[in-house]
């Protein structure tokens, strides 16, 4: 059986690429970075053109970091331009490539299997890499990168670490040139599921490369990684087993929903909870919408770093399977107000639904139950989520959105935390 040929295709600094093209600009001799000065100049930058990062601009830099003599666009960023071009781009792929083949990894990366097409088109894997990357590039105006691999990691480290120097921008790799060239890589969290936390681990035992992680005993890797080990084995020899039609046919045994966001000043205790109250107000939305419900639910608080200590939260057992806010928005009141310390002011704000299920639409009977209110609440969901999705979220809000602290309205029109 003929090896598999995976494409990995990442959109050369996407989000200023497209912010580039939109204004007729060369992303590759243009200084711009895609970022919200209205924010702060403490404000991470969401990408950095190229020719920014020739100049030793770092990507996901702040706005203060970069250095006074170097004149640049500052572009504010537009999620939903971003989400239309990587539309675009996937209809592209769809031209040459078969859904079932493709594997959108992010935004701006996807994984291609082109091995049934290498005789189709009568082309090498490189040959249809040119010719969709070419065609990316008349007709959306982006920059690929592209790793070519014989299996998903091979392909993803390839893009990674070879591509991205490349003078055409794209890296090949097969088991064997991967340990001839890149067993000896430095930094090893240039690999893919190594971050630093990791590497640290392994420096501790003597270890800073892939060929020192394959020539390892497996006893003591599994001993420090647990059944992580196995994956970081496979990874160091260059193996991976996992194909496109492996992910698309898995489902999770379980599932939750969550909801996070940084804040753009120093939130005290009070404040911190109008911000909780509203994220789980809208997941209780988002729920009924998907026709789900949760018996769990967890909070994270995190607190500002000036102050030097970490942050806290929890988790809630409710007893019963819903999705009202009546219920839920007042569970996490009470958590909050049991786990939140009041003497450290909060920049981040976490929650999660957990065990989330179908909503089987029976009512939660008890002793205490009042079944008519539970009607009530479930109505009062569905007119609103009517009413939203005619005439936007912002059409029908609460009292709490209204608080000076509440951020509900100004997210209600982004996308991910930015402007739409």
């Amino acid at each position: 059986m003929p090896e598999r040929q995976y494409l990995c295709i990442d959109q050369k600094s996407f989000y200023a690429t497209v912010e580039c093209v939109a204004r007729g600009l060369d992303p590759m001799t243009t200084n711009l970075v895609v970022a919200d000065p209205d924010r702060s100049e403490n404000t991470i930058c969401l990408a950095v053109s190229p020719s920014m990062k020739a100049l030793g601009v770092k990507n996901r830099c702040r706005i203060k970091d970069i250095p006074g003599n170097i004149k640049h666009i500052v572009a504010k960023p537009r999620m939903q331009l971003y989400i239309d071009c990587a539309a675009e781009i996937y209809g592209v792929f769809l031209k040459y490539i078969a859904p079932e083949d493709i594997h959108v990894y992010s935004i701006d990366e996807s994984f291609l299997d082109v091995t049934p097409y290498l005789t189709m088109y009568g082309m090498t894997a490189k040959e249809i890499a040119i010719m969709i990357i070419k065609d990316v590039k008349d007709t959306v105006g982006t920059i690929c990168t592209c790793g070519i691999g014989t299996n998903l990691y091979l392909a993803k480290i390839a893009l990674d670490i070879k591509a991205k120097h490349a003078v055409d921008f794209i890296g090949m790799l097969d088991e064997e040139t991967y340990r001839n060239e890149l067993w000896d890589h430095k930094p090893i969290t240039d690999f893919w599921q190594i971050a630093d936390g990791k590497a640290t681990r392994l420096r501790n035992h003597g270890i800073t490369t892939m060929r020192e992680v394959a020539m390892m005993d497996e006893d003591y890797l599994y001993d420090w990684f647990g059944i992580d080990a196995e994956l970081l084995i496979d990874h160091a020899w260059g193996r991976e087993s996992t194909t496109i039609a492996d992910i698309k046919a898995y489902r999770s045994k379980s599932k939750s929903l969550s909801s996070g966001q940084v804040l753009m000043r120093d939130y005290q205790y009070e404040e911190g909870l109008i911000i909780a109250k509203e994220m789980m107000d809208q997941l209780c939305l988002d729920m009924a919408a998907k026709k789900l419900a949760t018996d769990s639910v967890s909070l994270y608080v995190g607190y500002s770093h000036t102050q030097g200590v970490p942050g806290s939260g929890g988790s809630a057992k409710l007893g019963i399977e819903t999705n009202t806010a009546s219920m839920l928005v007042p569970a996490i009141e009470t958590l909050y107000r049991r786990t939140v310390d009041p003497r450290f002011v909060i920049r981040r704000v976490c929650l999660s639904c957990n065990n989330v299920v179908e909503d089987r639409g029976v009512l939660q009977l008890s002793m205490f139950a009042d079944t008519t209110k539970q009607l009530r609440d479930k109505a009062l969901q569905e007119a609103m989520l009517g009413i939203r999705a005619k005439y936007g979220k912002n059409s029908i809000l609460k009292g709490m959105n209204y608080d000076p602290a509440a951020t509900g309205r100004e997210r209600n029109v982004q996308i991910g935390g930015h402007h739409a």
